[in-house]
């Protein structure tokens, strides 16, 4: 008998671990007849316009089955592309919500769930989802550009100047985010101008020049403070800096420079600068004709501008040149011609843009230091050419 007991005892095992093989398999069939199921309800409910229906059921699959993250990732960012964003966020959020997923598979949910958020306008939703992502090796670069598009649509400079800053500390110095963090520190000086706080405004303009050494803004911003407190001599050393580091930008300056002259009757060290650079714009060598008609020189005006037009012709040199031979013509007629003409050059510059993006083309009358169009900073620049510079 008990022969027989240890003869039974391998045919005992060998029964149950086919047993349990079968049951493995049926419970294996068993779960992808259910992920099959849900899969093809899901199907079926897109196919007949019941999305809401389609979601929850392909959310259900998740529980079962984590190897579907990716295929619902690129499910709810299909809701978002169709404008869905309800049922974007819904099928994200879920993602995100489970413990069981990779932190990599995470980490894609969560950038999608930021975007949905960007899209329906839950900004402070989107800043705390793209906050978790600064310190992914993957997903960063995008996470970045994303606050700071946040920080620049509600004018939180204060944040979006720390962001910089550390992004600076933690990756080097970058081009791209110098110059974002130059014009951050111009936007929250300007802010600080406005509530009378000048010494402060003053330091941040300062921490501006230092973080980029292209930026011009900032000594625009210091020339024009230099100038309302009529420390004229400041004023002038800040506006030439705005050639050293920008010649397109000179046109800005020469306004202020020559307003400067006139307060100090320094005309020969405004002269002086503006033969430095009298090649840069149309303004540079139309102020020159200013200071020679201040000195009584006409006709030697008429003919410095001539020679100009010449060789860089532009509407606005054209309605000068205009101006002064209406009033040396001595024929009534003729210069009554003559202004007719001059007001028409004249109303169809006032129609013209005065500057224009490099980037995406962009134009306005108005300066835009964040071009409204494809919300870049410091590609906006003057117009060169016959309508502009």
């Amino acid at each position: 008998m008990l022969e027989l007991l240890f003869l039974l005892l391998p045919v005992a095992a060998g029964y149950g671990w086919i047993m349990g093989r079968n049951s493995v398999r049926q419970a294996q069939r068993k779960e992808s007849s259910i992920l099959s199921r849900h899969y093809y309800k899901g199907l079926n409910f897109l196919l007949s316009d019941q999305p809401d229906k389609a979601v929850d059921t392909l959310i259900k699959m998740i529980d079962m089955n984590s190897d579907t993250v990716e295929t619902h990732i690129a499910m709810g960012s299909f809701f978002r592309h169709r404008g869905e964003i309800d049922r974007a966020i819904k099928v994200h959020q879920n993602l995100v919500s489970r413990d069981e997923i990779q932190p990599t598979q995470r980490e894609n949910a969560l950038k999608e769930l930021g975007l949905d958020y960007t899209q329906a306008g839950f900004l402070e939703r989107a800043e705390n989802a793209f906050l978790q992502l600064l310190n992914s090796d993957k997903h960063y670069l995008i996470a970045q550009q994303q606050l700071f598009s946040i920080y620049q649509t509600t004018k939180e400079w204060d944040r979006a100047i720390e962001l910089a800053e550390r992004m600076v500390a933690c990756h080097g110095d970058n081009d791209e985010v110098s110059g974002r963090l130059s014009h951050f520190y111009c936007e929250q000086a300007q802010v600080l101008l406005d509530k009378q706080d000048t010494t402060q405004a003053l330091t941040l303009l300062q921490k501006a020049v230092n973080a980029d050494e292209k930026a011009v803004r900032p000594w625009l911003m210091l020339g024009q403070q230099a100038l309302e407190q009529q420390r004229y001599s400041d004023a002038v050393a800040y506006y030439r800096q705005v050639a050293e580091r920008d010649i397109s930008w000179f046109s800005e300056a020469v306004p202020y420079l020559e307003k400067i002259a006139e307060e100090t009757d320094d005309w020969d060290g405004f002269s002086e600068h503006l033969q430095a650079h009298w090649q840069a714009c149309a303004t540079s060598y139309l102020a020159m004709v200013d200071v020679l008609l201040k000195k009584g020189e006409t006709e030697q005006a008429a003919n410095y501008l001539l020679e100009q037009l010449g060789e860089r012709p532009t509407m606005r040199g054209f309605k000068t040149l205009m101006g002064l031979y209406i009033d040396q013509v001595n024929d009534p007629a003729s210069a009554n011609s003559l202004r007719l003409l001059k007001d028409l050059v004249e109303r169809q510059m006032e129609q013209r843009p005065k500057y224009r993006c490099q980037s995406c083309g962009f134009s306005g009358r108005k300066l835009y230091w964040l071009c409204p169009s494809c919300k870049k900073w410091g590609v906006v620049k003057p117009i060169k050419g016959l309508d502009g510079e």
